[in-house]
């Protein structure tokens, strides 16, 4: 049926709206080198790198995937996280990535938990290189989680006290953090506290674009 759909609706690019692609091969570059970026709740806590700044074809990406339904955009971004990986020492031969996870409200909106779509599109990528890695969603959030939107750091901060919970399920003991966009690092930082106090160690958190 999607091939069908493909043939009688072509995907275009949700940045720049070139037939052909949910993201075409000029606006795919938007996702580049590592870059590590600095923020007051992760510094000293755990490195953390963004593929680019959330700004013009990355910007317009993420929010086509997150708020306009551009579902099909999971592959590309996965692909471009496997790419990065590549260069991430920390991650180590097999990664383990842990999504950044989102309210329940978002999910629903979103068709499901959407960083958890681009870890799984990544494991796939790396497989299709001949590498191992796999995708461990052992995070939740509680009730009573505000939309960040808007949020300043000590906001979101208290937004997400003692509001995240450990989901069973299998799990390395040392992880990367996958989150879409960093803006302040506070919810990076409350997970990785989270999950150290519970075990597992967060070795990097990588996402899509750092904001600000």
């Amino acid at each position: 049926m999607s091939k069908l759909l493909d043939l009688l609706i072509p995907a275009r690019c949700a940045s720049c709206g070139a037939p052909g692609a949910p993201s075409c091969a000029t606006c795919q570059t938007a996702w580049g080198s590592l870059s590590e970026i600095i923020r007051g709740p992760t510094a000293g806590l755990v490195p953390v790198y963004a593929l680019a700044p959330y700004a013009d074809d990355a910007r317009r990406l993420i929010l086509a995937y997150k708020e306009r339904g551009r579902r099909d955009l999971a592959p590309s971004f996965g692909r471009a996280v496997a790419e990065a990986l590549a260069h991430l020492p920390e991650s180590g031969p097999e990664p383990c990535l842990v999504p950044v996870p989102s309210r329940r409200s978002a999910s629903r909106v979103r068709g499901g938990p959407h960083v958890r779509r681009i870890a799984e599109e990544c494991v796939k990528a790396l497989a299709d290189k001949g590498k191992s890695a796999m995708v461990a969603p052992v995070l939740k959030l509680g009730a009573g989680v505000r939309d960040a939107v808007g949020l300043n750091r000590a906001q979101r901060s208290a937004n997400l006290d003692g509001r995240i919970r450990l989901v069973s399920g299998a799990c390395r003991e040392k992880v990367v953090l996958l989150d879409d966009v960093i803006t302040t690092g506070a919810t990076a930082a409350a997970c990785t506290r989270f999950l150290d106090i519970s075990g597992i160690h967060v070795s990097a958190v990588v996402a899509l674009a750092a904001a600000g």
